[in-house]
């Protein structure tokens, strides 16, 4: 593993993020930030205690227009968090699901996912992972903070209930479709020794990195001069022909990154059950801020410190957030539908 850096918030020792050396520790700690020890029983040692998933589903639907919960929205008659759950269980790896949700909807969710486990064809697929799973669902309180301080108090209740997990995955309910060979990928990385692992594709458009609303059009070169570049023969128009103070914003391209070294990240993020508790303790403080929590949760990895691989993701784990996101994935679902 990479000697660890400083992490946002966290004290900057070297060797604070320790990966999958020690206990777990108190599973409060995990999501309170407390000082429990960040090991764990290595992914491929005789006390293996499984995989135990976190599936987050706290988000609103404001940009899909629903007026409740994003996980509720129904996908061909299913909701996105059944849809979801199920996926993750179906995969035949998966001991344990903890779903994080609106604190006012616990009943409601709790309705969603009744049952599934009863579902035919789930139970023998689950006796993959050996003896004694149950592919148990519970579903907890999630944060009105941050995506981050809900993942941190699923982390909590699946370790609680398992406390000797060795790999936690990490899953949007808004990612439905995910295929359980995804699944399967993500957690055969993890047990052959990697702490953090993420399904991902290859990213197909030209990325442009911006540096911001633009209010100059012009930049400053290396030897203090302002260069007006390609406006330069155009210097004669007014400001209303380049689209200012038309209401139209404008931002300066700064780069454009090889896209042949870009991959765009998908869930479930599978981990070594003692570097993500790691993770998420030296990153606590960011929790309580939208602003500065990370967006997901092999970036408190990073910030720690610690190694992420890649694994190929799949179209099918496309994230639903818009309209537009979701009448594609009914055109999907329903194409999946036994006919």
């Amino acid at each position: 593993m990479p000697e660890p850096g400083r992490a946002d918030g966290a004290s900057g020792t070297a060797g604070a993020f320790s990966g999958r050396t020690g206990d777990v520790g108190d599973a409060d700690d995990v999501a309170q930030g407390g000082p429990g020890s960040p090991g764990g029983k290595d992914a491929q040692g005789s006390q293996d205690g499984g995989v135990v998933a976190v599936l987050t589903a706290a988000g609103s639907g404001t940009r899909l227009g629903a007026s409740g919960p994003k996980a509720l929205v129904e996908i061909a008659g299913e909701s996105l968090v059944r849809r979801a759950a199920r996926g993750l269980l179906s995969a035949g790896v998966v001991r344990h699901v903890v779903v994080t949700a609106p604190a006012e909807y616990l009943d409601r969710f709790e309705a969603e996912v009744a049952g599934i486990t009863e579902v035919a064809g789930i139970a023998e697929v689950a006796g993959l992972d050996g003896p004694g799973v149950s592919g148990t669902i519970e579903v907890v309180p999630g944060s009105p903070d941050s995506r981050q301080a809900s993942v941190a108090l699923g982390l909590a209740a699946a370790l609680a209930a398992h406390p000797d997990a060795a790999v936690v995955l990490v899953h949007d309910a808004a990612r439905a479709l995910t295929p359980p060979e995804v699944v399967r990928r993500v957690v055969a990385a993890v047990r052959a020794g990697h702490d953090a692992v993420v399904p991902a594709l290859p990213v197909t458009d030209t990325v442009k990195e911006v540096a911001g609303p633009d209010r100059s059009r012009s930049r400053r070169s290396e030897s203090g001069h302002h260069e007006t570049g390609l406006y330069h023969s155009n210097s004669d128009r007014s400001s209303a022909q380049r689209g200012r103070g038309a209401g139209v914003q404008i931002e300066s391209v700064v780069g454009t990154p090889d896209r042949s070294r870009l991959r765009a990240v998908q869930t479930p993020q599978g981990f070594a059950a003692a570097a993500l508790v790691a993770a998420h303790r030296l990153g606590a403080d960011r929790a309580a801020d939208e602003a500065r929590s990370a967006s997901d949760d092999a970036g408190l990895i990073e910030a720690a410190g610690g190694g992420v691989v890649v694994v190929e993701g799949d179209p099918l784990a496309m994230k639903v957030t818009t309209p537009v996101d979701l009448a594609l994935a009914e055109v999907l679902a329903a194409a999946r539908q036994p006919s």
